[in-house]
């Protein structure tokens, strides 16, 4: 950076604040947006509510003290009259406008006490003589960070154009795919962007869909979907285990189930062993709504690798789901001859030891457990199957991290992760590119899909009837709140004050709380009660978004609906509809209801299918939140908008293709100039 003119070491360091660190990075720092100033406009032709530029002649400049001390400039330019206003000047700025100077200025015009105004516009004294400077592209106004003014960017910016005139920045995308899409160069994009013509359709670039900005999104999302690329690329050149299909232990896994799996479950079971008997480590993502079934098909692709003389690990983001996962897995595999292992951090420490040394040993075939499975401190025998249980709380650099885990004389482990937040196809193929992806369509059969209403939350006694003819049928039910106690910043309906209520009203009932705030022990004593029929109302934060499964459960009341996404909603849905029963979901919220949050509520109402749900999630709230605060495999764009960009998706995956195989050379390239030295995702 300071090879510019005016850079020195702690500007440099203030720029480092935007991302700012090379004369590159200057060039991809996009205009928010842009300000005409190629017009001087007639004082006498403003009008209240205009941005524009404009001149004039000073004719009195005074100092007021009217409830709020003020320099006060009046100009004219014979056309009509403006008054500048500035609370905030110094001495030297009162001698500026001296009557008889001429001024040019840019800003806001409103309505003032003496007529039209613009309050702190910028503004520069002209010389005797000279004429106002206009500019002959649009002015482009950047991000900012404090201790860099606008005038400095576009400096610095102005000085690497006129850098990249001299020496152009190279064109890595193959001429081949800018004429299919008709798409101009890289300079060109750039250079029009930072300094675009008067004539520009604004409306176009603010839905950022000009050919200019398509260019820059479309090499960013091929940069990040190359760089995941070659992770599944690396995973092809290193060895794992060959496991055979059709192994007796897998047969007689499925044989012993009490249910029929469904034909997207055995679909994927054939995918996943197929996959399993490659040379290669697998790295496959499994999608599939609340309820699909996607555990037993992990189950069956464990069986498989545990026929096959490695080990088998499962991880789940929390102790109580791992702990489910304990019980199905042993209730399956125990009867078979399996040796099972469970790991989580609030062991005994002599529980301990003997987990650690049956993995140690390859005693346990099967080891299931919370991330402490991956400690440095646990040595697996032969690991060769990693199974991940709600990707959605985990990242890609996590992945990474288990392949290398999971790395033995015999190579690396295959790699099985699973979701139960679906997907949008697009934004599957941004953040996934590094797995193949298996999607269970189907619900098991005798699932009756989930009864969805919202009501204002003024019709909250009838809820609670409601909850209590529920009750009294045998059945149970949770009710849902987004706080532990009470806010006074956000009027949420609290856990807390909420369980308190149930307590009192329904006094005839068993009512318990479980909220993040409790120690790991109380929570899960909470919900195994809950789960063996001991509590027959749990009253609950989103802790339980991703919970055990209680069959039992068959209503589901979610306060302050409006505040949350639809995919933590739908979760949140999915926590009842588990048993034969017929569920129902009430969603309670306070009103009134905006539009957004109007057409949220509209979707639960209409749809159970979770793939719908999350494309409309995708497009109401867009990528950054789709997945939960928690998601860290999403990438973040500098330009890109998965939403917007969507449809440039296939095109990227065929120009990844084109390049790959015909220029190998540019790959490296590409995804350094996007992700500079996080490039890979597994550097960082």
């Amino acid at each position: 950076m300071t090879v510019l003119k005016g850079v020195g070491p702690a500007l440099a360091k203030t720029l480092g604040k935007l991302d700012l660190f090379k004369v590159e990075d200057l060039l991809f720092l996009l205009p928010l947006r842009y300000e005409d100033r190629t017009t001087i406009h007639r004082l006498g032709a403003l009008r209240a509510g205009m941005r524009c530029l404009a001149s004039g002649e000073v004719l009195l400049a005074e100092t007021v003290f009217r409830g709020r001390r003020s320099l006060l400039v009046r100009l004219s330019d014979g056309s009509g009259q403006m008054t500048l206003r500035f609370f905030y000047f110094s001495r030297q700025q009162e001698k500026q406008f001296q009557p008889g100077v001429t001024v040019t200025f840019y800003g806001d015009v409103r309505a003032g006490p003496a007529g039209l105004e613009m309050v702190h516009p910028e503004y520069r004294i002209m010389r005797a003589g000279q004429a106002p400077e206009i500019s002959d592209a649009l002015t482009p106004v950047y991000p900012m960070t404090e201790g860099v003014q606008q005038g400095r960017l576009r400096n610095l910016v102005g000085q690497a154009l006129d850098m990249m005139a001299k020496n152009p920045p190279s064109e890595l995308l193959p001429q081949e795919t800018l004429d299919e899409l008709s798409l101009p160069t890289l300079g060109e994009a750039l250079r029009y962007l930072h300094r675009p013509p008067p004539d520009i359709d604004l409306d176009e670039i603010e839905q950022g869909k000009h050919p200019c900005q398509v260019r820059l999104s479309f090499e960013e999302l091929l940069a990040h979907f190359m760089s995941l690329r070659s992770l599944r690329n690396l995973a092809r050149r290193e060895s794992a285990v060959s496991l055979d299909a059709g192994a007796p232990l897998q047969r007689d896994f499925i044989d012993s189930l009490p249910f029929k799996l469904t034909a997207a479950q055995n679909r994927v079971i054939a995918e996943i062993s197929d996959d399993l008997q490659d040379p290669h480590p697998m790295m496959r993502l499994i999608q599939g709504d609340v309820g699909s079934g996607k555990t037993v098909v992990a189950a069956a692709a464990c069986a498989q690798a545990i026929a096959g003389g490695v080990q088998a690990a499962m991880m789940a983001p929390t102790e109580l789901l791992a702990e489910q996962h304990w019980a199905g897995f042993s209730a399956w595999f125990e009867p078979l001859g399996i040796t099972l292992a469970w790991l989580s951090g609030s062991q005994k420490q002599s529980e301990r030891r003997n987990s650690l040394e049956a993995i140690g040993s390859g005693k346990a075939g099967m080891v299931i457990g919370t991330h402490a499975l991956f400690q440095e401190e646990v040595t697996f025998d032969k690991l060769g199957l990693v199974v991940i249980d709600e990707q959605h709380r985990f990242g890609v650099h996590q992945r990474v991290a288990l392949r290398d885990k999971g790395a033995t004389g015999g190579g690396h482990p295959h790699q099985l992760v699973m979701t139960a937040t679906p997907i949008p196809r697009t934004l599957a193929m941004a953040a996934y590119a590094d797995l193949d992806t298996s999607i269970i369509d189907e619900l098991p059969p005798g699932r009756q899909p989930v009864s969805t209403i919202a009501l204002p939350d003024s019709r909250r006694a009838e809820v609670v009837e409601r909850v209590r003819g529920a009750c009294a049928r045998g059945q149970q039910a949770y009710w849902v709140c987004p706080l532990i106690d009470e806010s006074e910043v956000l009027d949420f309906q609290a856990a807390e004050a909420s369980y308190e209520m149930l307590s009192g009203t329904l006094a005839e009932l068993r009512v318990g709380l479980v909220h993040g705030r409790m120690k790991n022990a109380a929570r899960d004593k909470v919900m195994r009660a809950f789960k063996s029929g001991d509590i027959d109302v749990l009253v609950a934060t989103t802790v339980i978004e991703v919970g055990v499964d209680v069959p039992n459960a068959s209503l589901m009341i979610i306060e302050n609906s409006e505040r949350m996404g639809l995919s933590q909603l739908h979760q949140l849905r999915g926590r009842v509809g588990r048993g034969a029963a017929q569920s129902h979901c009430v969603m309670l919220y306070k009103q009134p209801l905006g539009r957004i949050a109007k057409s949220r509520l509209g979707v639960l109402r209409e749809t159970n299918d979770g793939f719908l749900v999350a494309q409309r999630d995708l497009e109401l709230r867009g990528p950054g939140e789709l997945l939960g605060t928690r998601q860290t495999g999403l990438p973040e764009y500098r330009i890109a908008n998965l939403v917007r960009d969507a449809d440039l998706m296939p095109g990227v995956q065929k120009a990844a293709s084109v390049i790959q195989q015909r220029y190998p050379d540019k790959v490296d390239a590409i995804v350094s100039r996007w992700l500079g030295d996080t490039h890979h995702y597994g550097k960082v």
